[in-house]
């Protein structure tokens, strides 16, 4: 019972970002309010009870700018880490069940790829584009996001490589390809997917950054948009950098908190 009790707790833990996802997405596509009119006799106004989290710079509704900016910041974070996921998770089981140098040119792929910082990937190519996009941001974080996937399914393929039920497997006739997507890789989903929350936490994390130092989405709608009106506005009006500090907080730490969930609970649940 008390293993039971556990489990819930640990799945308990992705609550939070979906409730967060659902709120600030439904709230994006059913309300009326603009993320981005400017409305100047309101600059950087307190909150009140017509704007519950008051305005930023040039009016613009600092509630319908974080709900639109988180909404946006999780879907990308989700877009990257699905597709580091599809891409690595393959990728590295093949290379753990083959092992020798096929193993050794994936990890060293990984290595070089990881050892250059991602942020700074991104300054280099978003410096060059007139008007990033979410699409450019996507593409560079999708650069970088397959290699923690691919490390740890090759990882975990190497142990499964010599489980029973994959040496009968390979006993049996079956091809490599075919050991590959029948026994190794349904086998190594849940730890792998585990990865899935930190990629998108960084994410998240990336974007705010870049959207700081002004590489954000040209539309101006980003939560790192936010903390840089709060910091030169933070004598005038604090709330605009507190309100922008907590969304960030928030949608990165649900976004860990979930990760840490769901290894909890694929420690916990009974094998097989």
């Amino acid at each position: 019972m008390s293993a039971r009790r556990g489990e819930r707790r640990a799945l308990l833990a992705v609550v939070p970002v979906v409730v967060l996802a659902l709120v600030t997405g439904g709230w994006a596509l059913g309300s009326a309010r603009s993320p981005t009119r400017i409305t100047l006799e309101l600059s950087w106004q307190a909150p009140s009870w017509a704007r519950p989290l008051g305005s930023a710079e040039a009016g613009v509704d600092l509630l319908a700018l974080l709900t639109h900016g988180t909404a946006r910041a999780l879907a990308l974070a989700a877009t990257v880490a699905a597709f580091g996921f599809v891409l690595g998770t393959p990728l590295g089981a093949a290379a753990g069940l083959r092992r020798g140098r096929v193993l050794a040119v994936t990890l060293r792929l990984c290595d070089l790829v990881q050892a250059f910082p991602s942020f700074l990937l991104a300054l280099a190519v978003l410096s060059a584009v007139t008007a990033p996009s979410r699409a450019h941001l996507a593409g560079v974080f999708c650069l970088t996001s397959w290699a923690p996937f691919t490390r740890l399914a090759a990882a975990q393929a190497r142990t499964l490589a010599s489980a029973q039920f994959v040496e009968a497997a390979r006993a049996l006739g079956l091809r490599p390809w075919q050991v590959l997507a029948r026994h190794v890789v349904p086998n190594l989903l849940g730890p792998v997917a585990i990865q899935a929350g930190g990629v998108a936490a960084g994410v998240v994390l990336g974007e705010t950054a870049l959207g700081f130092v002004g590489l954000g989405p040209s539309d101006g709608v980003s939560l790192g948009a936010v903390l840089e009106q709060g910091v030169a506005g933070m004598l005038r009006a604090p709330h605009v950098l507190a309100f922008g500090a907590l969304a960030v907080a928030a949608a990165s730490g649900s976004l860990q908190l979930a990760s840490e969930g769901l290894r909890r609970w694929m420690l916990r649940a009974p094998a097989g």
